[in-house]
């Protein structure tokens, strides 16, 4: 029988963990998924399982591998940002895989930023809002102020990107989508690193830079196979997108993370932007998109948890309530009327980031993840939007997909693809 070509795709995000292969056509044929528990650091706060992490990829790739009908070409990789993983000389993780929302020391932040030129100037720099340890090169620095024994046993500090591929090359690389997102440690206006990283030791730590597009090879792991870098969630999302539309644009990318996104927005950030959670980030190709941040998918998650147990109800109960206009008004005292209002309170919010972005030309918004697949958000979303398009992206795995697409003339033998993304209309 002859097999079947196709790019596997690690889809690592903070909650969900995924595996995909893809044809050809970039169409899915076979997924995998698992919701892994987290851990504790050494300071006994909540990370990401770094071992079990590293389990679960392995595990799946026997699974991938065991499908027979299946000719795997090409592997890739997208991860959440804002997450650096340490390694020693030998190539072994030797701290937590910290999590991005871990509290920052105050005292060190100011000694940092007073350092360089204070905060509003350096996040104008680095296109990074202040955000502690989501600033992920502020990890590092931390390490090395109040851990230096463990600082001092790092060799190379990657991605949380590329670290996957790590596991399955053995090569240690940088690439661009993952530096280029609120780390602090790009700087915008010089294309290169911010000078702070080269003055202290962090740059040490760092491996080079190589383009998104670049590939290994791991004949002992996949023969045959052609291995990518790994790629920011973000950045991979947005890739189907500007490949399938030429007009401007803003797309929302939902998931714990709701990030609204303009390729089309070359205005630089300002002061008042920075402080309303906007920031740059870069695409495979190194282009500034601007962005606006919200997190409202993890406000989702608590919210329906707290409302399926106030309720007794599943806690995807909310899975099953249609739209309906004359709930908009209606302020009933049970499940469905609740719902509504924190969507409502949700959709507000959105709306608030997303015009932080865009911008002059834009008339088009698309909605991508699992608010897409949302009647009620979609459709308070576009009532709030009545002169513009607003649709939801039927490609619920835009960052897949986009991994894979970086990778297309390593391993597809069609030409590239169009009509990536297919679509649905919301209207008033």
């Amino acid at each position: 029988m002859k097999k079947i070509p196709v790019c596997a795709v690690f889809d690592v995000g903070k909650t969900n963990k995924k595996c995909f292969l893809l044809d050809e056509n970039y169409q899915v044929l076979w997924e995998k998924s698992a919701q892994l528990p987290e851990t504790t650091d050494d300071d006994g706060e909540p990370c990401e399982d770094i071992d079990l992490l590293q389990k679960w990829l392995f595990l799946t790739l026997e699974a991938m591998k065991s499908e027979d009908c299946f000719e795997i070409k090409a592997l890739n990789f997208t991860t959440y940002g804002a997450s650096l993983v340490h390694l020693n000389a030998n190539g072994k993780v030797v701290a937590p895989l910290y999590n991005y929302l871990k509290q920052y020391p105050a005292l060190l932040q100011t000694q940092f930023y007073e350092q360089y030129g204070g905060e509003s100037a350096f996040a104008l720099q680095t296109a990074s809002p202040v955000l502690g340890s989501l600033n992920s090169g502020m990890v590092l620095y931390r390490l090395k102020h109040e851990k230096p024994a463990l600082f001092a046993q790092i060799k190379t500090s990657l991605h949380l990107p590329q670290f996957v591929g790590f596991l399955f090359t053995k090569q240690s690389c940088s690439d661009i989508t993952s530096i280029g997102c609120h780390t602090n440690l790009w700087h915008f206006q010089t294309n290169q690193y911010h000078r702070w990283v080269n003055e202290t030791e962090i740059g040490s730590k760092l491996a080079p830079i190589l383009p998104t597009e670049t590939v290994f090879d791991a004949p002992t792991v996949l023969p045959g196979c052609r291995i990518g870098v790994g790629m920011h969630d973000s950045s991979a999302a947005l890739v189907p997108y500007i490949a399938s539309f030429s007009a401007p644009f803003v797309l929302i990318s939902t998931g714990t993370w709701c990030i609204s996104m303009n390729p089309f927005n070359d205005q630089p950030l300002t002061a008042q932007e920075l402080t309303q959670d906007c920031l740059c980030f870069l695409t495979y190709t190194g282009k500034p998109v601007k962005a606006a941040r919200l997190f409202a998918g993890r406000q989702h998650e608590d919210e329906t948890n707290r409302l399926a147990t106030t309720y007794q109800k599943p806690a995807d109960y909310y899975r099953t309530i249609p739209f309906e206009t004359q709930r908009l008004n209606a302020q009933t005292d049970d499940y469905e009327g609740a719902y509504y209002r924190l969507m409502g309170q949700i959709v507000s919010q959105q709306v608030a980031s997303t015009n932080l972005v865009l911008s002059a030309g834009v008339s088009t918004i698309f909605v991508d993840g699992g608010f897409g697949k949302n009647p009620i958000f979609m459709n308070l979303l576009a009532a709030a939007y009545p002169d513009y398009k607003v649709y939801a992206a039927t490609v619920a795995q835009a960052t897949a997909l986009g991994a894979a697409l970086v990778l297309h003339p390593h391993w597809n033998s069609q030409p590239y693809p169009k009509n990536l993304v297919a679509l649905k209309a919301y209207c008033v």
